[in-house]
Order: structure tokens, then sequence, then C-alpha cells
């Protein structure tokens, strides 16, 4: 079974190439509501995260996600923190996630393939683009943000031309190129990929 990386800056349209992808059987394990489950259920990633960042991070046993990122929001070294904390056991959850796949091929989509240095895990990665302002402009429509929260958040990522070129398979996602359609080839493709290994 080939594993497939998805991935692509804020506001490019991945959750929507995803959906897609498992609307043609393909399973998808989203890192970003996984991250978000293992935060709130995985006892040593719990106990890490009051050590770093204090027990008011979980109030009655709850996570306090508005507490954690208005900690982190401002604060690069307290967000690449977190992220340290976290990616471990997201990257280690995805791994035996694929494992139990029975497809062809089975993706996994993270905004933070190559930051979070786990491009070496898949055999195939592929880059959702969009330009910049119509990132901007989905992700301000979406999270009810504006501009300035939306490009501190952009600053943590890897410029986006950069991160396409380390893509095996870029697709565009930019309201000028019908989007299903790269999809599909891509699909066909990766089957293909998948029947001659």
């Amino acid at each position: 079974m080939l594993k497939i990386g998805l991935t692509g800056g804020i506001g490019s349209g991945k959750s929507t190439v995803a959906k897609v992808f498992e609307s043609l059987g393909v399973p998808v394990y989203k890192a970003d509501d996984e991250a978000k489950k293992l935060m709130a259920t995985d006892p040593q990633l719990i106990d890490l995260i009051k050590k770093h960042f204090s027990e008011e991070v979980y109030k009655e046993g709850k996570l306090d996600k508005a507490y954690l990122a208005s900690v982190v929001f401002n604060n690069k070294e307290k967000l690449n923190l977190l992220n340290s904390l976290v990616h471990p056991f997201t990257i280690e959850d995805g791994k035996s996630w694929m494992k139990r796949q029975q497809t062809s091929y089975a993706i996994k989509e993270a905004a933070l393939i190559f930051e979070s240095g786990s491009q070496g895990e898949f055999d195939f990665i592929v880059g959702v683009y969009a330009p910049e302002t119509l990132r901007i402009h989905r992700t301000i429509q979406r999270d009810k943000t504006d501009k300035e929260r939306v490009r501190l958040r952009m600053q943590n990522q890897i410029k986006e031309e950069i991160k396409m070129k380390l893509c095996d398979e870029v697709l565009i996602n930019n309201e000028q190129k019908l989007l299903v359609p790269q999809i599909i080839a891509l699909h066909e493709k990766l089957l293909a990929k998948a029947k001659s290994q």
C-alpha cells in the first residue's frame, strides 16, 4: 500500500481535496483533527502540556483551546514548543493508522509535513496550491478572523512556493482551474502506481 502525504498552506483547500479523495473511497488521516483529539485524551501528552504550559491549559479535565491559543498565538517559541510536544504523538498515531489500512493507497493530510520533518514516511507527497490573496480570503471567511491573524499563522509555515517544489505532485486550487478532474486524474495515477509496486 502506498503512503501518501497531502499538504498545503493555510486556506489552500487541503480539507476540500481530502473530502474528494474520501468520496473516491480513499481513507484519509486528518492530522489536525487527530492532534486535537490526542491533546484531549492521551495522558502522556496531557502531562507534557501541563508541565510546559501550566495546569491552566486543562479546566476540569478538558483542554481549554482558547486559553492555549492565547498563550501560543503571538509567541513563536511557545508555538514551536507546543508543536514539538504534539508532533511526535501525531506522527506515531498516523503511522499506526496507516498500518491498519487495507486499500491501494491511504492519505495523511497534514499542513506541516515538511516543517515537522515527517516527509520521509511517505511514498508520494501531494501539495495543494492556491495564491496567497485567495488563501487569506478563504481563511478569513472560514475562521471569522482578520487579515493580520491569518498572516501571523502563515509565518509559521514554510513559504508556499518552496513547499510546492518539495512535493511530487501539485493540485491547483485557484478557482480558475477545475479541481475535481485534477484529483480524479491523480487518483488514477496513484492506483496505477500502487498496482505496479
